[in-house]
C-alpha cells in the first residue's frame, strides 16, 4: 500500500470535517468519507438517512458517487471517519470495488486512522470484471 502519510492524514482529516455535515436524526451515527482520485482531486461524502432505511445512502457512496459525476473512474484510497472506526459496508464495498483495489483508512471522529486495509481484503469474494 503505497499512500504518503501526509495523504493519509489529508484524506482523515476531510473525512472527519465533512461528517459534521451528515444527515443522521435516525441513527445518530455520522459517518464521512474523503475518496482520493488518480487525478489527485478529493471527493467527499456524508451519509444521508432516511426514515425508510433501505433509501439512506452512505458516506463513501455519496463521495463516489460525485467523483463519477465529475467524470473520475480511477481512485487511490479512501477515508471513513465515525464516532468509531468503520470500515465500508457490504454495499459500498462492492460498489467502490468495481473501480479498482483502492486503500481504506478507517478512523475515528478524532485522531488519526486507526487501519489501514485494502478492498480486497474487505471483500475476498467481491464480484469482478478485472
Amino acid at each position: 500500500m503505497d499512500l504518503s502519510k501526509a495523504a493519509q492524514d489529508e484524506l482523515v482529516l476531510k473525512a472527519q470535517a465533512v461528517r459534521l455535515n451528515a444527515y443522521c436524526p435516525y441513527s445518530g451515527f455520522a459517518v464521512g468519507a474523503a475518496l482520493l482520485a488518480e487525478s489527485g482531486r478529493i471527493y467527499l461524502g456524508a451519509n444521508c438517512e432516511s426514515v425508510s432505511f433501505g433509501g439512506t445512502i452512505c458516506a463513501e457512496r455519496a463521495a463516489l458517487t460525485s467523483a463519477v459525476s465529475a467524470g473520475e473512474r480511477s481512485f487511490t484510497a479512501l477515508a471513513v471517519a465515525a464516532d468509531k472506526p468503520v470500515s465500508p459496508c457490504g454495499i459500498c464495498r462492492q460498489l467502490l470495488f468495481e473501480f479498482g483495489d483502492i486503500i481504506v483508512l478507517s478512523a475515528s471522529a478524532q485522531g488519526e486512522a486507526v487501519k489501514i486495509t485494502t478492498l480486497s481484503a474487505l471483500l475476498p469474494a467481491a464480484f469482478s470484471e478485472f
